[in-house]
């Protein structure tokens, strides 16, 4: 198995753990979960983008927004603002925690969990 290959796997496991816990009925323990659970995917999505470009394109990038963006130059996903979005939700969870900001990104899981499904999808096509 190639590099890109394993983390295409560990990313969609992560994703099944999160849309996992996004079924369960929502209390306390079960949003902050799913929070974690989502920043385990972000992580794991970029980092796949990065090797992916990295591997098949030739293309180093070295952060989150960097990723996304040459993703977007290279065709691998559509240009929207929505990958940007999500790196700034990961960053205020991972530095800035408290009831309000976590019931807001809570609310948006169901979204990211869309996209990253998405971007799997489109990484196991070409891979």
């Amino acid at each position: 198995m190639t590099k890109i290959e394993a983390q295409i796997k560990q990313y969609g496991e992560a994703l099944n753990r999160l849309n996992e816990v996004l079924a369960m009925p929502k209390n306390d323990v079960v949003r902050d979960s799913a929070i974690q659970r989502f920043e385990f995917c972000l992580d794991l999505a970029w980092k796949s983008v990065k090797t992916f470009l990295e591997e098949k394109n030739g293309v180093i990038c070295s952060s989150p927004k960097d990723c996304f963006r040459e993703a977007y130059k290279q065709g691998l996903i559509e240009y929207n603002e929505d990958w940007l979005k999500l790196v700034d939700m990961r960053n205020e969870t991972v530095h800035t925690y408290n009831q309000e900001t976590a019931e807001l990104i809570y609310s948006q899981l169901g979204e990211a969990a869309v996209k990253f499904e998405i971007l799997r999808k489109i990484l196991n096509e070409k891979i």
